[in-house]
């Protein structure tokens, strides 16, 4: 019997039901499964959460029309992470940028992270952040996420906005769940750089209900989760500050100290409506809010002549303070329907989603100069340690020279319509379906930061004795690198600020030059039908997506403010074919070839300028949307319901890449000493092979029947063309890792589940240099993550649980040119945490 589409929908939906019947605990409670079965006085405890989390992922990958990647909630908890990145990096092919030792960034088979696009429950996230569209996934806490998945080819059916892979995020669901489920848990963590300890709570509970005629056809789930992380690291960095000319010599370095409290808030509250057998309702909302408070202490040394290792002579030294409060906010809203009609299938789909950062009032930098040169010199290439005297230390030996306070609102918000019709029949005897919709998306940007320079203070009243560091000291800063001295008051300095008339400081041309708005209005269609012949499944379809992109700004030329406006349409046709062959029971062959397009991030379209004399630097409004043509080749082993063997080849051409270039000496900018941008490179390719397995061991004797194994690994390659000044050069793409990696091995029994992980991504180009000075290039140095998780059932209901993060206490560290010499080099430290988790199921 050949099963219609409707019919594969309604049974897919029946056996995901008795799943996460099984698995009811896992998958909202974001823990482990406990059942229980009473033999006399004898109570049984048996966790299946790392089980259940291999098999739903399986089951869904090996369905999916895509190449698709997925852990599942009870996976995601049993993994040792602190947010939805960290947990997507254990999927095969995938990274994350991080952030203070932290997880932020997703990067997909190597590639940048604005090459990919972040949805919750069907709409697109936009990005918090003003310059970028990546979004920072560690604002989504992993309690509030049911299933993550990471698709690298998509359908015409699917927004066609990435080039790694699209990550979605589905929150909860009652329909998940038979009856009244809730769960409860605490946490404490200790951060071993800073000594500091934090605590965490979070709960979710959903239940269903009788509505008019029907019978549990009413859901409500709700999740809730805070937490509060005080931590911080130690930082010594270059900024690729490097004399290459005669042998390698160092202009400057700085020593900075970072101490961090980051608070999660994050709340999810779903409904659904089965109305009867042919019309359903949903609607999902998720609200995030992530607070950064953030103190830097930094000190530094600026060489008259540049020295070499083990050398000295005169500097300038300087100690600085940044103190900001940082806000991010994601909100998102989707309500949808879905309606049978005969052979037709009608989905409808409204979304509105926001993403904010707010950053108020701030001390971007107070800056205390040396009143006299230091004799001073520094030690170790990697990483510099400084060679100075006593005086460096000593707090009266500065004095205040200047004072930027920021205050700065981002807000991206994006607003969409979908409809898709599909209509399923047979053609030739064989299971087919025809499906057409279309999407309206409406995206707008508006950065807005204003900036005020506070400097010249003798000629304000203020006296040398009130200018020196000795009335801003707070203590000694802890720095596990070297030395470093005193640390500074932030209320001092705005006691000091408090004094002055801050419109007499007001810094027009950054405050003018770095606002804008931006729109971005999307309008696509699609055509697409599937059909499944014998062992054969077809996909073939068409997408147009026609892009208005509008952007106005201020520039300055010369102290002129201009009015700087910019306005593009452009067009996209994108074909697509997927082909699966089930070779037999447990083997399956895929094929895609698909084309996406991908565009620019807001930093490289921003409309500011400044041009002062024969040196620029501006965005670029006028850059080309990345395309790329994709092609994707993979064999797919099941083994039985243990596991899965899979290996994937892939190839990517790539037209219109986006990178940092130097214009000056060409067209426009011929007579320009420097004109810093960004510019279209001609292209790229990119081409690699992706393995992956995973694997139970239940049909070994005990003990070995609770061992669990995983391992992936992505080898890729780039090849990308820049030219500039007259001249050419091949670069690899930027933020592209040649090597990903993941092992996993855990072990569970009735009582007790284990997992030591470890995460590989190898160096990758960071940032490009002059088109003649590939020296310095900046470059990631490769990392290495290991992590470990164990929980033990007390009770049928209650769970105690230990994870221990960056074990190897791997560090962050960029070069310049070659890992000889610093870029930046970072340390973060373990964290562990315990915790208790109650359940009701």
């Amino acid at each position: 019997m050949t099963l219609n589409f409707r019919q594969a929908r309604r049974a897919g939906h029946a056996l995901s039901a008795l799943t996460l019947a099984i698995a009811a605990s896992a998958v909202l409670a974001a823990e482990p499964v406990a059942e229980v079965a009473a033999d006399g006085d004898t109570e049984h405890v048996n966790v299946v959460g790392q089980a259940v989390s291999m098999d739903k992922a399986i089951k869904e990958q090996r369905t999916a029309d895509t190449v698709k990647s997925v852990v599942s909630a009870d996976g995601v908890a049993q993994l040792p992470d602190e947010n939805v990145a960290e947990a997507a990096q254990r999927l095969p092919g995938v990274s994350v940028e991080r952030d203070q030792g932290e997880g932020r960034f997703v990067s997909v088979r190597g590639l940048g992270p604005d090459l990919n696009s972040v949805s919750i429950n069907g709409t697109l996230i936009p990005s918090p952040n003003s310059d970028t569209r990546a979004v920072a996934l560690d604002v989504l806490p992993s309690e509030l996420v049911q299933s993550l998945s990471v698709i690298k080819t998509l359908t015409p059916d699917m927004d066609a906005n990435s080039l790694g892979g699209t990550i979605e995020v589905k929150s909860l669901s009652a329909f998940d769940h038979k009856g009244l489920f809730y769960t409860g848990s605490v946490e404490g963590s200790h951060d071993d750089n800073t000594g500091q300890n934090s605590p965490k709570v979070s709960g979710a509970a959903s239940n269903r209900f009788s509505l008019g005629d029907g019978t549990d056809n009413f859901g409500v789930a709700a999740a809730v989760s805070w937490g509060k992380r005080d931590f911080g690291s130690d930082n010594v960095e270059t900024g690729g500050d490097w004399d290459f000319e005669d042998g390698a010599k160092l202009e400057q370095f700085e020593q900075r100290d970072y101490d961090i409290t980051r608070e999660r808030t994050g709340a999810g509250l779903n409904f659904d409506y089965q109305a009867d057998d042919y019309n359903s309702y949903y609607l999902r909302t998720l609200y995030s809010r992530y607070k950064d408070s953030e103190t830097r202490n930094a000190a530094g040394v600026e060489f008259a002549d540049a020295q070499a290792a083990g050398e000295s002579g005169d500097s300038e030294g300087w100690r600085e303070l940044k103190s900001r409060e940082e806000t991010q906010k994601i909100q998102s809203y989707v309500l949808g329907s879905e309606h049978l009609r005969g052979n037709w299938t009608i989905n409808a789909q409204a979304g509105w989603s926001e993403s904010s950062e707010d950053s108020p009032g701030h001390i971007a930098s107070a800056t205390f100069e040396g009143t006299d040169d230091f004799n001073s010199g520094f030690s170790s290439t990697t990483k510099p340690r400084l060679n100075i005297g006593s005086e460096f230390y000593n707090p009266a030996n500065f004095e205040l020279d200047s004072v930027e306070w920021e205050e700065q609102h981002t807000t991206d918000t994006e607003k969409n319509i979908k409809l898709d019709f599909a209509r399923d029949y047979e053609l030739s005897g064989n299971s087919a379906q025809f499906k057409f919709g279309g999407k309206l998306s409406r995206r707008d940007k508006d950065n807005d930061l204003d900036s005020w320079v506070y400097e010249d203070f003798d000629n304000f009243g203020i006296t040398d004795d009130e200018l020196s560091l000795t009335q801003y000291t707070k203590g000694s800063v802890h720095y596990s690198l070297d030395n470093f001295g005193p640390g500074i008051s932030a209320s001092a300095i705005k006691k000091l600020l408090s004094r002055l008339d801050r419109n007499a400081f007001y810094d027009e041309e950054q405050s003018r030059v770095n606002d804008f708005t931006m729109s971005e209005d999307i309008n696509a269609a699609y055509l697409m039908h599937t059909v499944d012949v014998d062992a054969w499944r077809i996909i073939a379809g068409l997408r147009y997506e026609g892009t208005e992109f509008k952007a106005k700004g201020t520039g300055i030329q010369d102290g002129d403010y201009v009015a700087s406006e910019a306005d593009s349409k452009y067009d996209h046709w994108l074909p697509g074919l997927h082909v699966r062959y089930q070779l037999d029971k447990e083997t399956q062959v895929r094929f895609a070839w698909t084309n996406t397009v991908v565009r620019p991030s807001f930093e490289q379209l921003a409309p500011g300028f400044v041009i002062d004399g024969a040196e620029a630097e501006f965005g670029n409004p006028d850059l080309d949307a990345l395309e790329s043509s994709n092609f994707d080749l993979g064999i797919e082993h099941y083994l039985n319901k243990d596991g899965v063997v899979s290996a994937f080849v892939f190839y990517k051409d790539i037209e219109n890449f986006v990178y940092n270039a130097d214009l000056a000496g060409t067209g426009r900018w011929a007579a320009f000493d420097e004109a810093n941008t960004f510019a279209n490179g001609e292209s790229a390719e990119l081409y690699g092979v992706e393995l992956a397995w995973q694997q139970k061991f239940t049909s070994l004797p005990a003990p070995w029947n609770g061992v669990l194994m995983g391992a992936n690994a992505t080898f890729s390659r780039s090849d990308a063309h820049i030219e500039g000044q007259g001249q050419k050069r091949d670069i690899d793409l930027p933020f592209q890792s040649d090597t990903v990696g993941n092992v996993m091995l855990g072990w569970e029994n009735d009582t007790v589940s284990l997992r030591l992980s470890a995460n590989y991504k190898s160096d990758y180009l960071y940032e490009v240099a002059a088109i003649d000075d590939k020296a310095h290039d900046l470059h990631v140095d490769d990392q290495t993550f290991v992590d470990f998780t164990a929980r033990y059932f007390l009770t049928k209901n209650l769970q105690l649980s230990f994870e221990a993060q960056n074990l190897t206490d791997e560090s962050y560290y960029v070069y310049t040119g070659s890992r000889a010499y610093n870029g930046q080099y970072e340390e973060y430290g373990p964290t562990y945490k315990l915790g208790l988790t109650f359940t009701h199921f």
